[in-house]
C-alpha cells in the first residue's frame, strides 16, 4: 500500500542535498565536465560495449534495450571504481 509521507515537506534538491544550499551556479553540473574527461568516458563506453558484444553506434541509441544500456553503465562504474581504488592505494 502506498502512503504519501511527503505532505508538507519541501522538495529535496539532489545536487545540493549534502550542503542544503541552493546555488544557481551548481544547478547544471552536467555541462561542466572537462572535455578530455567527456571523451575518455565516451571511449570507455564504446570499449565496454564492444567487450560485452553490444552493438553501440555513434549518435542515437534509443533502440538499445534498457538492460543492455544498464550493463554498459554498470561496467563503466565498476571500472571507474577500480581505477580510483588503484590510484588511492598507490598514493598512500
Amino acid at each position: 500500500m502506498y502512503m504519501n509521507n511527503q505532505q508538507n515537506q519541501a522538495p529535496i534538491n539532489v545536487n545540493n542535498a549534502s550542503n542544503n544550499t541552493s546555488s544557481s551556479s551548481n544547478s547544471n553540473q552536467r555541462g561542466a565536465m572537462v572535455p578530455e574527461a567527456r571523451q575518455a568516458l565516451n571511449n570507455m563506453k564504446y570499449e565496454i560495449a564492444g567487450e560485452l558484444g553490444i552493438n553501440l553506434k555513434q549518435g542515437y541509441n534509443g533502440d538499445l534495450p534498457s538492460r543492455q544500456a544498464g550493463y554498459i553503465g554498470g561496467y563503466m562504474v565498476k571500472r571507474l571504481i577500480e581505477q580510483a581504488e588503484r590510484q588511492m592505494s598507490n598514493q598512500g
